[in-house]
């Protein structure tokens, strides 16, 4: 059977975007008649391993494939020789590196990169150097097509020069809508679990708990909501190597029980997070090429308030599916908080418009379907910008 590689320079530690991409992929491959070669920076544990296992699927480990070094060149060198494949996709690489022309020396006919790319506070969208624009244009020869998550995305990659601008397509991140079925009962397991009282409105962010994500900013916005209302519980869902200084300074501000630090979740979905939450909030401080998190809240019809960073103002839209804030900014996410907490039927309206604008922009089913088109495979190959 003709087979696809995809390549995640990630670790699948949970079921989440990536995990669910990759099983959607691979179900519309099957379809088609192809096999899928999913290999990862490490083994999945069982039970993303069981949420991925499908007949056409097989799992390889890549160490490093992230750092792009001469280890994992030979590795990936190694994959390719032993499954032929027609088409190799890289996610989370790096846009600079040899796979490409490692997938030219192995006959590989065509090679598609996804940017997955945040970048630092403050980018600001530029052109390349001349020199470096040739030098790129080289290293990325073998590229058949660089396949952008969000607008804000789109315009990063096309402002620098690097390539022409047909070489690049825009498909958002997406959510398996099938899986999303909001549970009374899986709300009420999560609220005991954590130990969290009936009466108290549930605000969550579900990130990794580095300062990039904004954890210590939305920690002081606690600080003020609670002072306000003290029938609100924050939950931060995620781990992080400062998660333990967070919690300590959660304990210094004296929020007391009022915060809660669950860890890892490996499925949110099965696990009623966005069950349990009233209200989401992804407050990042980097520019955020897309909220993952965010378009799951949505489809769960949760508001959300988020920072005016990245591409999130494109998935947020302000006053209607949510609050958009300025990045930093903990009296002014305090301000949301409190108007959604204080006003149900304010949350359950931009719920619902949220619901609506995951259905039509962030469907995983359509959105691969646009992705496999665009492959060459079962549909026509015609590329097009759009969401």
């Amino acid at each position: 059977m003709p087979t696809i590689v995809s390549v995640f320079g990630v670790e699948p530690i949970r079921i989440g975007g990536t995990e669910t991409f990759a099983r959607e992929l691979s179900t519309q491959l099957a379809g088609l008649g192809w096999d899928s070669v999913l290999c990862f920076l490490d083994e999945p544990p069982m039970e993303v391993r069981r949420f991925l296992d499908l007949p056409n699927v097989t799992i390889e480990v890549l160490h490093d494939s992230i750092n792009v070094s001469w280890k994992s060149a030979k590795g990936l060198a190694s994959i390719l020789r032993r499954y032929r494949p027609e088409i190799l996709h890289l996610h989370f690489t790096g846009f600079l590196g040899v796979y490409p022309w490692v997938a030219r020396l192995c006959s590989v006919k065509r090679v598609f990169f996804t940017d997955q790319t945040s970048r630092p506070a403050g980018y600001v969208l530029h052109r390349a150097s001349l020199w470096k624009r040739g030098l790129v244009r080289v290293i990325n020869l073998p590229l058949t097509k660089v396949s952008c998550v969000s607008d804000y995305g789109y315009r990063c990659m096309t402002s620098l020069g690097v390539l022409p601008d047909d070489r690049y397509e825009m498909i958002y991140n997406s959510v398996d809508l099938s899986r999303v079925c909001p549970s009374a009962e899986r709300a009420a397991k999560a609220r005991r679990r954590y130990s969290i009282p009936e009466d108290r409105t549930v605000v969550a962010q579900v990130s990794w708990i580095i300062p990039e994500k904004g954890i210590l900013e939305l920690v002081e916005a606690a600080r003020l909501v609670l002072q306000k209302n003290e029938k609100v519980q924050f939950v931060f869902v995620g781990e992080g190597s400062f998660r333990e200084q967070y919690a300590k300074d959660a304990v210094a501000m004296g929020l007391g029980d009022h915060v809660t630090w669950t860890g890892l979740v490996q499925d949110p979905f099965g696990d009623g997070v966005y069950d349990l939450a009233d209200i989401v909030c992804q407050v990042s401080n980097w520019e955020e090429v897309f909220g993952w998190v965010i378009a799951e809240a949505m489809a769960y019809g949760k508001p959300i308030i988020g920072t005016n960073v990245g591409g999130i103002p494109e998935l947020v839209a302000d006053q209607k599916s949510g609050f958009i804030v300025e990045r930093g900014d903990s009296a002014a996410m305090a301000d949301k908080i409190l108007k959604l907490v204080e006003n149900p039927e304010l949350r359950k309206k931009m719920g619902r418009l949220g619901t609506e604008a995951a259905r039509t922009r962030f469907d995983l089913h359509a959105n691969v379907k646009r992705l496999v088109e665009l492959y060459g495979v079962g549909g026509n190959d015609n590329s097009r910008h759009g969401g």
